[in-house]
Parts: structure tokens; C-alpha cells; sequence
């Protein structure tokens, strides 16, 4: 089986058996976390994607590792790691995005007062060493998730997906009362997050190599215009 149809089965399997693993508990679950964004980095490589696309996927893989050994310092450098991420996404977004119009606008006041919203209901009940880095941290992602709309859906659908998964784990560190099997639902919206953003940009960067250029005959036709206005005239 080649690479471009092997990678994607391997990644489907490790993130089904850390999907299945979480609810039993089972050190399945800390074994495959780890694995789940280098196998997706793969995939993109082998289809060649663009590196910086690679290394916010490996920036995820860092925040996932950094999450398991818990502890303060540890939530820090992995919000850090995946910030990082979120950075990378951003530069993506906009060399492969559209310019935003009406309609980014009506979305960045969605996104807004959503951030607002969970910032302020979430501050009292956040440790005090954690409310400033929580609140930058996801005005971060909810400005990614924005500039994804400006691509193509897959990846707006992923970005969206995104602020819900790391809501869901903003409210278990404040303390929150939490769904049952809430690991399980943070980490399907997590993993649908990164695999449709991948995707999604993957696609729009497919997209864009695909845009044809002038052809020949127009490139000496924009030459030869361009000798002659800078010709001096009689």
C-alpha cells in the first residue's frame, strides 16, 4: 500500500483505539495521544503540503504530550506549544485566504462576543496565575478560527471545532461541572478540529498551485509593453 493511502488508515486507527481507550480509562489513550499528530504531519508531507502546515501539527503534538503530565507548569507550556500552532494556522489563513468583507465582519463580532463571554464567566473560577494566559491564549484561537472562514470550509469548520474542544477543557480547569466522558468528547472535537483544518488548508494550498499563470505568448506580450512605455518617445 503506498504512503498517501497508509498514513491516513494508520491515522484512523490510532485515533479510533485513543477514542475507544478513553472512557474504560485505559493506558491505550496515553500511549496513542502522542502518535496522533506526527501520523497526521505525515499525511501531510506525503502529499506535499506545506511545511508550515507540518510543523502546526507538530506544535499539537507538543501540547497533547505536554497536557498528559499535568500540573500547572505543564498546562502553560502546552497552551505555549499550542499557540504556536495557532500562529502557524493564522500565516496559512491568510496566504491562502480570501480578503474578508461583510461577512468576516458579522463573524469576527460572533467570535467576539463568544471570547468575551467565556472569559468573563470563566475568570472567577480560574486560578489567578492562569486568567491572563487563558484569556490570550483564546483570543488566539478565536482570531485562527476567524481567518479559517476565510479559506475554504473544511478549514473554517475545523477552527470552529477548535474553540469548542478547548472550551470544553477551559471549563474542566475551572472547575466546572463536566459532562460525562468529557476526555472522550474533548478529544473527537480536538482530533475533527486538526484533521479538517488540515484538510481544509492542504486543499486551499493544492488550490493554489493549481492557479494557472499567463502563458508564454502573454508573459512576452507584458514585456514587450512594458519596453515600450519605458522607451523614450520623438
Amino acid at each position: 500500500m503506498r504512503p498517501t493511502r497508509a498514513l491516513p488508515v494508520l491515522f484512523a486507527a490510532v485515533a479510533v483505539a485513543h477514542l475507544a481507550a478513553l472512557p474504560a480509562g485505559s493506558a491505550v489513550a496515553l500511549v496513542t495521544k502522542p502518535a496522533l499528530m506526527p501520523l497526521l504531519a505525515a499525511c501531510v508531507l506525503v502529499r506535499g503540503g506545506p511545511r508550515l502546515l507540518v510543523v502546526a501539527l507538530l506544535f499539537g503534538c507538543g501540547g497533547d504530550t505536554l497536557l498528559q503530565i499535568g500540573g500547572d507548569v505543564p498546562f502553560l507550556l502546552g497552551m505555549a506549544s499550542f499557540a504556536a500552532g495557532h500562529a502557524c494556522y493564522l500565516v496559512l489563513c491568510s496566504r491562502h485566504g480570501t480578503p474578508g468583507g461583510a461577512r468576516t465582519r458579522r463573524l469576527a463580532a460572533g467570535y467576539g462576543a463568544a471570547w468575551l463571554a467565556t472569559v468573563v464567566l470563566l475568570w472567577p473560577d480560574l486560578e489567578a496565575g492562569l486568567r491572563v494566559p487563558v484569556a490570550l491564549y483564546s483570543l488566539l484561537l478565536v482570531t485562527m478560527a476567524l481567518y479559517a472562514t476565510r479559506t475554504l470550509p473544511l478549514a473554517a469548520a475545523g477552527g470552529a471545532l477548535f474553540v469548542v474542544s478547548d472550551t470544553l477543557i477551559a471549563t474542566g480547569v475551572a472547575d466546572w461541572p463536566q459532562a460525562p466522558a468529557a476526555q472522550f468528547w474533548i478529544m473527537l472535537t480536538y482530533l475533527g478540529a486538526q484533521l479538517l483544518l488540515a484538510e481544509g488548508l492542504l486543499r486551499s494550498a493544492e488550490r493554489a498551485g493549481r492557479t494557472p499563470g499567463p502563458s508564454t505568448d502573454e508573459r512576452e506580450r507584458q514585456r514587450t509593453a512594458s519596453r515600450a512605455s519605458t522607451m523614450p518617445k520623438p
